[in-house]
């Protein structure tokens, strides 16, 4: 049974991770159409690029503690690439560069996503998995 409440812990800290980056696409594809200003766009984008990280390290270290290697095996290289993008500076949107950077942004994001879904279905396979085997039980 806790193990099904942290498949559930995990689920939430997933669909939060998918809201934070669709939240920074939608405000690339408002700056891409000009229904918002550079630095409005930069300013919003900013302020969840930190949450973004400290919650991607969380639910690695959640996978740690729980026992379940394989799912933070398949977030290492995530938290790695957000890790990496820190030390080197360039998480941050700039606000004079963000035009021509723009691709690049929805590149990266894009990729997030479709990385962050990937691990949604994982986590929701072992959480069906988890629950079928305990109601056997």
């Amino acid at each position: 049974m806790a193990d099904l409440f942290a498949w559930l812990i995990s689920f939430f800290i997933l669909i939060a991770l998918l809201v934070i980056v669709i939240y920074q696409l939608m405000c690339l594809a408002d700056l891409e159409f000009d229904y918002i200003n550079p630095y409005d766009s930069s300013s919003r984008i900013n302020k969840v690029i930190l949450p973004e990280f400290i919650t991607q390290g969380v639910l690695c270290c959640f996978y740690l503690i729980t026992g379940h290697w394989v799912m933070s095996l398949f977030c290492a290289p995530y938290l790695y690439y957000n890790y990496r993008l820190y030390n080197q500076g360039k998480h941050l949107v700039d606000v004079t560069e963000i035009f021509n950077l723009l691709p690049r942004e929805k590149k990266q994001r894009l990729i997030k996503l479709f990385y962050l879904v990937l691990l949604l279905f994982l986590s929701i396979f072992w959480m069906i998995y988890v629950s079928l085997d305990d109601h056997d039980a």
